[in-house]
């Protein structure tokens, strides 16, 4: 099981991106940052220089080796102050080392990991479609091989693909095949964002702002067979690849960052019941603000011990699919509710933009929606479980 103490490596880790925030993410510029949708390439760059980007990747090529507790530990720590950093480290180290490490073929694990290790190129997702959303199986965006086998061609729309403006490249779930089953007609290839034949139109959203969500419309967009995923011998292999490890691993990676927005919540909230006095003390001394407080901290502890433990699974490459979707239901849906209390505590201030819990607010409202919704966790939960459906 996993510790209830945690290792010297992951506090110093801590520690060490605990200074990063407080010297690079202050919190003024994050909420500029917040308000125009973007954050700076540099931040991640000075990231990158600490290293931790070679968390999810083999020391064969460039990494430090593959220790998913500390990766999630540094999305948690950078996620206090929103996705400036965190939202680019998870598409370098997550979407991109991770993947690859996995599934790429022997040149796209030469010709990449090393990159995304140092920090040098992000990766998106094209999986959702306008009219596909927890299905993904279903997808419509078709890719077609050419007849002499060297190039593919893809042709459809991907939604909510996230950092599509700012990725190097996109993996994009396609159908591959037309004729075969479903779950056997899937493949993931990936598509340099400087390709031509790429549209890419903005979504306005309400949280995760650190860069835009997108739709992304490939129209006849041709890439080289070696760049799907796992090389030529991956085509048609794309849901295997996906459920292997890809979907467990994001739902902790979205937990992670779902866990830091909440802890930040709670300890702005903590620090203001202490500081702001009404009725001639400290409202932390009224009985009900005490007890919210109580209960929130509480509720926090619980969702770290249930993220950890299924990261340790996960590291362990140990079986992890139901209690990572414990983990992302349980933090998202508590989480959601004990930032609104927080944002209670803190009235009218916990509605204004000069204060970070309107933001917290407005992150907290997406987690259960985004990677998998709550009701989706539950499904897997009771399905991993054995819970029989007819």
């Amino acid at each position: 099981m996993y510790f209830t103490e945690e290792p010297d490596h992951v506090r110093l880790l801590r520690d060490t991106m605990h200074r990063f925030v407080e010297r690079e993410l202050p919190r003024e510029r994050v909420r500029e940052w917040d308000r125009v949708g973007e954050a700076p390439r540099e931040v991640f760059e000075k990231l990158a220089e600490t290293g931790v980007c070679g968390l999810t990747i083999d020391e064969a090529y460039g990494g430090v080796g593959k220790d998913l507790v500390s990766a999630i530990a540094v999305i948690e720590e950078l996620a206090r102050r929103g996705g400036a950093a965190a939202g680019p480290y998870i598409h370098c180290a997550f979407y991109g080392g991770l993947n690859i490490g996995e599934n790429g073929s022997p040149t796209q694990k030469r010709e990449l990991l090393p990159k995304l290790a140092q920090g040098k190129i992000l990766v998106a997702y094209g999986l959702s479609e306008p009219d596909v959303g927890g299905d993904l199986a279903s997808v419509q965006t078709k890719a077609r091989m050419s007849k002499d086998g060297t190039s593919v061609s893809i042709s459809g729309t991907k939604r909510w693909c996230t950092g599509a403006r700012i990725a190097d490249y996109i993996i994009c779930l396609v159908n591959s095949d037309p004729d075969s089953q479903k779950y056997h007609n899937l493949s993931l290839i990936l598509v340099p964002t400087s390709s031509e034949g790429i549209q890419v139109r903005d979504i306005e959203h309400s949280g995760l702002r650190y860069t835009r969500s997108t739709d992304v419309i490939f129209d006849e967009v041709n890439v080289p067979v070696e760049n799907v995923l796992g090389g030529p011998s991956g085509w048609n292999q794309g849901w295997s690849m996906l459920a292997k490890d890809a979907l467990d691993v994001e739902k902790l990676e979205i937990a992670a960052y779902a866990l830091g927005n909440f802890s930040a919540a709670v300890d702005d909230a903590w620090l203001y019941a202490q500081e702001r006095r009404q009725f001639g003390k400290p409202i932390c001394a009224h009985q009900a603000v005490r007890h919210t407080l109580s209960e929130v901290k509480t509720n926090l502890q619980a969702a770290r011990h249930m993220l950890y433990h299924a990261a340790w699974l996960a590291n362990e490459q140990k079986p992890c699919s139901a209690e990572a979707s414990m983990a992302k239901l349980f933090i998202g849906d508590i989480g959601l509710q004990s930032v609104l209390k927080c944002q209670q505590i803190m009235g009218a201030y916990g509605c204004s933009a000069d204060f970070d819990m309107e933001r917290y607010v407005r992150e907290a409202t997406l987690i259960p929606i985004v990677g998998g919704s709550s009701n989706m966790q539950k499904n897997n939960i009771a399905a991993r479980l054995g819970l029989p459906s007819a």
